[in-house]
């Protein structure tokens, strides 16, 4: 059974950085691409970073509301998938998730319990 949890999150002043942490177990991790959303009070679960699996070269992608201040990357050896946050926003405030994605970008597990990132003004 894939298990997910995340981790990392907290309270900090715009501008500033987060590392987020995607622990993983219960699947072949790196042949798996895996992304991180973002769900905000009051709106949809967004993806907001992906990175491929290892047979497609670990391939990184982003939405523009992050794109140049978040950076996605992964340790097949640890089976854990991280998210850098650089120059935080409030608008980042958000329940952040991860998940197996598929083809089309899908979640594919069960949501883990998600960490919060607040971002204050």
């Amino acid at each position: 059974q894939v298990q997910l949890v995340e981790s990392g999150g907290g309270l900090v002043q715009a501008g500033g950085s987060l590392r987020l942490s995607c622990a993983a177990s219960g699947i072949t991790f790196s042949i798996n691409a895996i992304g991180w959303y973002r769900q905000a009070p009051g709106k949809q679960r967004e993806l907001v970073a992906r990175i491929s699996g290892i047979s497609s070269g670990g391939i990184r992608n982003y939405a523009d509301s992050v794109k140049g201040r978040f950076a996605i990357s992964r340790d097949n050896a640890k089976n854990t998938v991280y998210l850098q946050m650089n120059s935080l926003k409030p608008e980042d405030t958000a329940v952040y998730y991860c998940n197996l994605l598929s083809p089309r970008d899908g979640p594919l597990a069960s949501w883990g319990q998600g960490t919060q990132v607040t971002v204050s003004s």
